[in-house]
């Protein structure tokens, strides 16, 4: 929890208000005992050449820097404005009890950069962690950890070393209190708050600390001042080089590089704890789920590489492909041409390969993985209920309320408005922008995200053209050239326009993608969101739906549009009367649907590892080289660390936001691909390895933030779980041939021991050649009076011909009862999961009430000792309070 309001409110307004004689003579009177030389106009009394080059602390070698503020005095650009916010900025800084040391231009590398160095006191330190509420340590925990079941031990090799993974010992934990100091388990001042909790104070700090009043207005705000560059950075440290280990101090930066950003350590667990202490919840919860993710994408890999494994068995087997391969059926079967006058006629036996491997991901255990994988998205997203309340009480979030955190102003939204109003629970004036400001902005983001959305579906529809345009072009050009007559078997007219088609749509996708990255951030920043909750949704919303579009489009049109509503040879449905639509292969278009989300799904996480494993890097090489230096060991902590790349406040966004898309492809269309979980799978081993590369050595430390869950991520990958289960059953129904299989096989079969056999030919119809157009039919004279092309239709000398047939009806309704069915089932096991399975796990229940119930016990014990100091034993008075505190206890017991 963050403490109390009033509190928070308090404390901010003091720090607005540089005047405030309270809060000044308050911190002054608590740093009086300080020597002067600590203040930075003293020289420092020895040699800074002396010091080590890895050093963490201030020249004394005593105090640890907490955060580090640089910027370039660069006399031609640089004006008095600057220099001045920057004096008034540190010299607040300083009132707020915060201690600086700058280390000047010349001992830099580049010669060029001062760097600020900032420490936060024990004074400071306890005055904030009351304000943000931060938990500490009062005793250490009598509950065991987790015994090892039977099946820990086949899972050994996976383990990281206790040392690692429990890098801390448990310990009951309250809200720190200045007033309550014996009460907790404070060994040595400088030590007692670990650095992420040090920085994140600081951080506070410097967000909310004024730096003078310009044009009327208040300013304040290390963003501010970034954004303005007056100061070029501002980080914390790290804690040492990630190559060796430190001297004479826990260097966990090295420790988390040797267990946990090495890629020869992809097979084993992470050091979560570790990760959390170090960079803070937010990022360690971010870890913790792709790391479940992944775990659980293990399952749904296996049960998908088995049904791959199926058909790979049978696809030698299989009766369609039989009889399509066959010379004396598929061979003399003669189809329709696929575009009007430049293709010819072709016999069905030219697709033999295709519809091979079409089986591979087209076969009966479609229908069961369909099925499977809308139970394990129930299954994985019940689990993660667990693992997430679970973690709330290992890492001592069960009483955190997000909501105090985010719903603070952001100094963008203070610094812009003009307007105040009374809050209704605090009956303090606040900054206020009324509705009527926004409206303009919320016009144009609405019209940006709808704009670019449909800049999307056209470049899937212009895709589209290109396909219609260049099929003719491939088709003549195969059956002209003779060296292609063998490849054409494998690598037909239909496969060479689709890959070529998905790989360019493909790169549409990339390249709009980038720029919309950078149009949304912009708009997002021009709504001027009250709280970064309120920017984090804002933004949540334009991205995901953008990219929703952007990736899923062309998926969507292939499984539920394409080959749909291209009509009948003679009455073809043409796309702005000029191009014919797609037809599918015989076989159908799942194996198109498989071709293009392999290519995207591959494409974007090999890319996406790429781009975050070599930006970085080289980012990082050509600033080092621009500071004429080559490596880490020649220049300082600061420096080191001043050339790395920043993290920034979305990092963390876009890491949920990749991981968010791959579970929409994963799920939305896997009936198609039964190996997208294994790919995934594969993905994620490397992807945590990368994210955890870069995050230790080639970025900045971010400042740490806590978080008890992942947001609105969740909510988002809910609703993506449930239009999973209605497009699998899609995809099964109308993109696969199991449906109309499965209709033959009960309905029209008339061979008892082959029920398949005659399918291919029952689902052809007929067409007379001389029914053609004069504009579509092929120029040269044939010796056969008809073709034949997929679809259930009436033949020439029907009464009604070309009309559909009554098994075209039959089919309709059996896949139609089918999506019915297939929704009911899994939405009926989907409910009775989530009822059956808790969100918080009995046992972590159990340790919960423990915990508050040795805490309220060890508040009360501190509480009477405290009362007996003060009545001076007064045996009446004693007895009389030991009653009320008892009687405080007791009601707590009754409560827990």
């Amino acid at each position: 929890m963050m403490g109390d309001p009033h509190l928070l409110q308090m404390v901010e307004e003091g720090l607005r208000n540089t005047v405030d004689k309270e809060f000044t003579a308050q911190m002054s009177e608590s740093l009086s005992s300080r020597e002067t030389s600590f203040l930075i106009n003293e020289e420092p009394s020895f040699q800074k050449n002396e010091q080590s080059k890895d050093s963490i602390f201030f020249r004394d070698g005593v105090r640890q820097i907490d955060f580090v503020l640089s910027y370039v005095d660069d006399i031609k650009k640089e004006t008095d404005i600057k220099a001045e916010r920057r004096k008034e900025f540190e010299k607040n800084l300083k009132k707020t009890g915060l201690e600086l040391e700058i280390e000047d231009k010349r001992d830099s590398e580049d010669g060029k950069t001062y760097f600020v160095k900032i420490h936060a006191p024990w004074e400071v330190l306890a005055t904030y962690a009351e304000v943000l509420g931060i938990k500490m340590p009062i005793k250490e925990s009598d509950i065991p950890q987790s015994k090892y079941t039977p099946f820990s031990y086949m899972f050994g090799p996976v383990k990281l070393s206790p040392t690692v993974k429990y890098s801390h010992p448990e310990y009951f934990t309250a809200q720190f209190s200045r007033h309550r100091q014996e009460l907790f388990l404070i060994e040595d001042e400088a030590t007692f708050f670990p650095s992420a909790a040090r920085n994140r104070i600081v951080y506070y700090i410097l967000s909310r600390c004024p730096f003078g009043i310009e044009e009327g207005k208040k300013k304040f705000g290390i963003e501010r001042l970034l954004n303005s560059n007056t100061y070029s950075s501002a980080y914390p440290l790290h804690d040492g080089q990630y190559w060796k280990p430190s001297d004479n101090r826990l260097n966990e930066r090295y420790t988390l590089y040797q267990n946990w950003a090495r890629f020869s350590y992809f097979y084993k667990e992470q050091p979560l704890d570790l990760i959390k202490n170090y960079y803070g919840e937010k990022i360690g919860i971010y870890f913790v789920f792709l790391g479940f993710y992944t775990e659980m994408l293990f399952f749904a890999a296996v049960v998908g590489l088995a049904c791959f494994i199926y058909g790979l068995l049978s696809m030698e087997n299989n009766q369609s492909s039989i009889e399509i391969c066959d010379p004396n059926i598929g061979g003399q079967i003669i189809m329709c041409p696929l575009c009007d006058e430049v293709c010819d006629y072709w016999r069905l036996n030219t697709t033999c390969l295709a519809s091979k491997f079409s089986h591979l991901f087209d076969n009966e255990s479609t229908v069961f993985f369909a099925i499977f994988m809308g139970i394990w998205v129930t299954l994985f997203l019940e689990f993660w209920k667990q693992r997430q309340a679970r973690l709330e009480y290992e890492w001592d979030l069960v009483d955190f309320e997000e909501e105090q955190q985010q719903l603070q102003l952001r100094p963008e939204f203070e610094a812009m408005c003009k307007h105040k109003k009374m809050n209704p629970v605090t009956k303090e004036m606040e900054p206020f922008m009324p509705l009527y400001a926004r409206i303009p902005w919320y016009f144009l983001s609405g019209a940006t995200v709808t704009l670019w959305m449909a800049l999307v579906i056209s470049s899937m529809v212009a895709v589209i053209v290109y396909r219609l345009s260049v099929f003719a072009t491939f088709a003549s050009f195969m059956e002209s050239e003779a060296s292609l007559k063998q490849v054409k078997s494998i690598f037909t007219p239909q496969l060479a326009t689709s890959l070529t088609g998905s790989c360019l749509n493909f790169m549409v996708i990339l390249m709009l993608n980038f720029f919309y990255e950078k149009i949304s951030a912009w708009i997002t920043k021009m709504e001027i969101p009250r709280t970064h909750q309120e920017y984090e949704s804002s933004l949540t919303l334009k991205m995901f739906l953008f990219q929703f579009v952007n990736f899923y489009s062309s998926c969507f049109y292939v499984a539920f549009f394409k080959g749909k509503f291209v009509g009948y040879p003679g009455k073809y449905t043409y796309l702005f009367n000029v191009w014919r639509s797609e037809e599918c292969d015989p076989g159908g278009c799942l194996i198109e649907l498989t071709a293009q989300l392999t290519i995207i799904m591959i494409g974007r996480q090999v890319f996406g590892n790429i781009n975050e494993a070599i930006y970085p890097l080289v980012f990082n090489w050509w600033r080092r080289r621009r500071s004429r230096s080559n490596s880490e060991k020649l220049y300082s902590r600061w420096e080191q660390d001043h050339d790395l790349e920043t993290f920034g406040s979305l990092g963390l966004f876009y890491e949920y936001l990749e991981t968010v898309i791959q579970f929409g492809f994963v799920t939305l269309f896997v009936a198609s691909f039964p190996l997208a979980p294994l790919l995934a799978l594969i993905n994620n081993l490397v992807e945590i390895r990368v994210d955890a590369w870069k995050l230790t050595t080639q970025y900045r430390r971010p400042v740490a933030a806590k978080a008890h869950s992942i947001g609105v991520w969740q909510d988002i990958l809910f609703a993506m779980a449930v239009l999973s289960v209605a497009t699998n059953a899609f995809i099964v129904a109308f993109t696969s041939d199991i449906i109309p299989r499965l209709v033959y096989f009960y309905a029209y079969s008339q061979n008892s021991n082959q029920p398949l056999s005659g399918y291919v030919n029952n689902s052809l119809s007929i067409f007379l050649i001389a029914d053609f157009p004069n504009r579509t039919v092929p120029s040269e004279k044939r010796d056969f009076t008809t073709c034949r092309y997929r679809d259930y239709r009436n033949p020439p000398d029907h009464e009604y011909k070309y009309a559909h047939n009554m098994q075209f009806w039959h089919v309709l309704a059996a896949k139609m009862t089918f999506i019915i069915v297939m929704e009911h089932i899994v939405f009926l096991v989907k409910f009775l999961l989530a009822w059956m399975i808790p969100d918080v796990p009995k046992d972590v229940v159990e340790r919960i009430k423990r915990e508050k119930l040795m805490t309220v016990k060890i508040l009360h014990d501190f509480e009477l000792k405290k009362l007996k100091e003060n009545l001076g034993l007064n045996p009446d008075e004693f007895a009389k309070h030991v009653m009320i505190e008892e009687n405080k206890v007791n009601l707590a017991k009754s409560t827990i």
